[in-house]
């Protein structure tokens, strides 16, 4: 007799693709947000499956820095050219050019909070009315202040004290002109789900999510690689470590965490025994004790 039992990842496996249709049946322009990291390649395989054997019904939009990983970028495009799907690229460094934000100074300088006003230009540019994230509620505290589906006003910022309820997973995607939605179908998965279902599916990841060894600084706390983008300043000194990164972003606030993980089985174990969340790698999400929640109400993914 078949059973007709199903296993948690099962279970956010049928969610994630049930919102996805959702979004191609609510919204006449939506649109993927994919950086190369782990949850935005796990959402894109979701889709790949929800729509399977069509291609996507919406393109993939990458929010690029100008900092990324080398590493990052050639799994992008490898990505993006077996599934077939339509790449845009929104550069940073166009928004820097034309006046529209300051690039920031130091050590410590970072370009992720910039991204903000490349990624609304994008959207308001491609007049897209949804933007598929791959955020979930257990990574940050203002991320589990987030519904599947996220509204945005016509300025892109988020009120979490506005936000739709969503009982019997009825979503309600009505809007007024020129504003939108932020929609996160992993919203209910946790790293561990992600790393689970990453070994299941035998998905392919970027290199950097295994050990290896780079040459590191430690700054405020971080473990940061020594880039072209994040120099030795005069008084640091550098050490060749064996380390992995549990989250990729821009390579100036993407900190690294010792570790000899080279398999999905290792990172599992590895990330079993963790007692610091992901982000706790993420030197931005700590200069102050409200960062992520202050960069998500500008319009921040």
């Amino acid at each position: 007799m078949s059973s007709y039992q199903v296993n948690h990842l099962q279970q956010l496996e049928s969610e994630a693709i049930f919102i996805l249709r959702e979004v191609a049946a609510q919204f006449d322009n939506p649109v993927m947000l994919f950086s190369g990291g782990k949850d935005s390649i796990v959402m894109a395989h979701l889709a790949s499956k929800a729509f399977h054997p069509a291609k996507l019904p919406f393109p993939l939009l990458h929010v690029d820095t100008g900092h990324n990983f080398i590493e990052t970028i050639e799994y992008r495009d490898n990505f993006v050219a077996d599934v077939g799907a339509r790449l845009m690229v929104a550069q940073v460094q166009d928004s820097i050019d034309a006046g529209k934000v300051t690039e920031e100074k130091g050590p410590l300088a970072s370009r992720n909070a910039l991204q903000t006003v490349t990624l609304l230009d994008a959207l308001e540019e491609g007049k897209y009315d949804a933007a598929l994230g791959g955020g979930r509620r257990d990574e940050e505290k203002a991320r589990a202040k987030e519904r599947f589906f996220s509204h945005r006003d016509s300025f892109g910022q988020w009120d979490p004290k506005n936000q739709r309820p969503e009982l019997w997973n009825i979503f309600n995607g009505r809007k007024e002109h020129g504003e939108h939605f932020r929609v996160f179908p992993l919203s209910n998965w946790t790293e561990m789900d992600v790393w689970q279902y990453i070994k299941l599916e035998n998905i392919q990841i970027p290199s950097l999510y295994f050990s290896h060894e780079r040459e590191v600084v430690e700054r405020a706390g971080t473990l940061i690689a020594v880039t072209e983008h994040t120099p030795l300043q005069n008084d640091e000194l550098s050490e060749l470590k064996k380390i992995r990164f549990r989250t990729i972003g821009d390579a100036t606030c993407t900190g690294a965490v010792e570790s000899d993980a080279v398999t999905l089985s290792q990172i599992i174990a590895e990330v079993a025994a963790a007692h610091q969340t992901e982000r706790g790698t993420r030197s931005d999400d700590r200069r102050t004790e409200t960062a992520m929640e202050d960069r998500k109400k500008e319009g921040y993914f």
